[in-house]
């Protein structure tokens, strides 16, 4: 599991818009990853808004955000199609990078155990260390949490 300190995992997924996301491009950067677990559901549409809402801050304190799901990228195009989302969400669908980042997880509900993505947000330095970490974020404070790192 990762933890602050850590060297950063490197990374190169699909994104939504055709494009690539990793790690080593943004090197130099400081970012943010944010897991989460479907996108175009009730918790992740209100978590991307924030993010969305709060996107200009986030860049102009130097922080570049990337969501990441296990979803495809068409269902990633739609998702930000219809929200309006003008940042990246990468698609990680075989859970690697999830898995690297411990937030592919054993979930239970309704008595039911299943595996899914862990909603959290891990804070990435310049020099590709591990800032910060929230798990379990609620959607609805997960932009302020990043502002205040910022």
């Amino acid at each position: 599991m990762i933890e602050v300190g850590d060297k950063a995992p490197e990374f190169d997924l699909p994104a939504n818009g055709g494009g690539r996301i990793s790690a080593g491009a943004l090197r130099g950067k400081r970012y943010a990853l944010y897991f989460y677990p479907k996108a175009d559901t009730s918790g992740c549409t209100v978590q991307a808004q924030g993010v969305q809402e709060n996107l200009e801050a986030l860049r102009k304190a130097g922080i570049t955000v990337i969501g990441v799901s296990p979803d495809p990228v068409k269902k990633l195009d739609a998702f930000a199609k219809k929200f309006a989302l003008t940042f990246p969400l990468a698609s990680d669908a075989d859970q690697s990078l999830a898995g690297a980042y411990g937030t592919w997880v054993e979930k239970s509900m309704y008595g039911r155990k299943y595996m899914g993505m862990e909603r959290s947000t891990f804070l990435v330095d310049a020099d590709g260390m591990v800032k910060a970490i929230w798990r379990k974020v609620k959607p609805a404070e997960h932009a302020a949490l990043l502002l205040g790192a910022a």
